[in-house]
């Protein structure tokens, strides 16, 4: 319930957090009329700092991001798909970007066609609580090109978990709605399925499992259903919006080479090269190899609470190398 509240009461958390500072100020500076001037100092140093942070977060970091560039070299990748290029975004959180907030999606949209990508694939969580949020963006998000067409999975925030609400008519609904809105925008939404993209004779298999948490997230993936059909020789992309799932699941009892997810939001603050999501996830932003696999996690374009520092989102042109044997 607290972080259904959280995420319902945005603009309560703004005016809590830009009052807080305010209030030390006010301390401090009757601290110091009356003479406790190394409390009063405390106090006012502990309010500009506070302040500074929260509203360079909320107002400026929150809305910078990055186009990063990696590659995966595998000797499983046919060579008429050395080059290949896949565009990730992840983590959108729409109903933190209403009102002028809305650009950032616009640029977001533009970077994404300006890279020329052969794929797009979107990692999930595109909407905080309800599918309404996606509505005033879809006719930017729906402009997204790309060769082989944009593909997608739906990531925690994406199964109305988040409403104030258990009644199961209105949960569909909004499910319902969900999904809908990866029809409208033209996205293949992929809900333990996969899809094969073709180059002349060769080919290469993009897959996609419903979120696949621990604890309160849903435990939705099957793995089994995802790559049903498949050799173990194909080269399979697997998006998978949680990234706990890799060690777990598609690690031990998939040949998946290279996996594809979001979720942590690269902890959204970042100290010295350090995030506090370092200490909830063992693969919590960046590329990580087991072998010759490995997972790429985003670090997302947004969050149900917009406030980043250090920690820009982006988005990451995966180049897919043939790795000779």
């Amino acid at each position: 319930m607290i972080t259904r509240y959280i995420i319902h009461h945005i603009a309560l958390l703004d005016a809590v957090c830009l009052l807080l500072p305010l209030l030390l100020l006010c301390i401090g500076w009757r601290a110091m009329r009356r003479r406790r001037k190394c409390w009063g100092a405390c106090c006012i140093a502990v309010g500009c700092i506070a302040g500074s942070l929260y509203a360079y977060g909320r107002y400026f970091g929150s809305l910078q991001f990055e186009v990063r560039r990696v590659e995966f070299a595998s000797a499983d990748l046919p060579a008429a798909f050395d080059g290949y290029r896949i565009v990730q975004f992840s983590d959108a959180h729409l109903g933190a970007f209403a009102g002028s907030r809305q650009a950032y999606i616009r640029r977001v949209v533009d970077s994404i066609n300006a890279q020329h990508p052969d794929m797009v694939v979107f990692t999930g969580d595109l909407q905080n609580i309800s599918f309404e949020e996606i509505e005033p963006h879809k006719q930017w998000l729906s402009r997204i090109e790309a060769a082989d067409g944009v593909f997608s999975v739906l990531g925690n925030h994406d199964y109305a978990d988040y409403l104030l609400t258990d009644d199961p008519v209105e949960v569909n609904r909004q499910l319902g709605g969900s999904v809908g809105m990866h029809q409208e925008l033209g996205w293949v939404l992929l809900r333990n399925s996969w899809r094969r993209v073709q180059r002349d004779s060769a080919s290469i298999v993009i897959a996609g499992m419903e979120n696949d948490g621990e604890g309160r997230f849903p435990g939705l993936g099957d793995h089994v259903k995802a790559l049903y059909g498949l050799d173990r020789e194909e080269f399979v992309v697997m998006l998978e919006h949680d990234p706990t799932s890799w060690q777990r699941r598609i690690l031990p009892h998939t040949h998946v080479q290279l996996t594809l997810s979001g979720h942590t939001h690269g902890g959204q603050i970042a100290l010295f090269g350090w995030s506090p999501a370092q200490l909830l996830y063992r693969q919590s932003c960046g590329m990580y190899y087991a072998g010759g696999r490995a997972i790429y996690v985003s670090k997302g374009l947004g969050g149900a609470i917009p406030w980043r520092i250090g920690v820009p989102g982006e988005i990451v042109v995966i180049t897919l190398k043939t790795k000779k044997k």
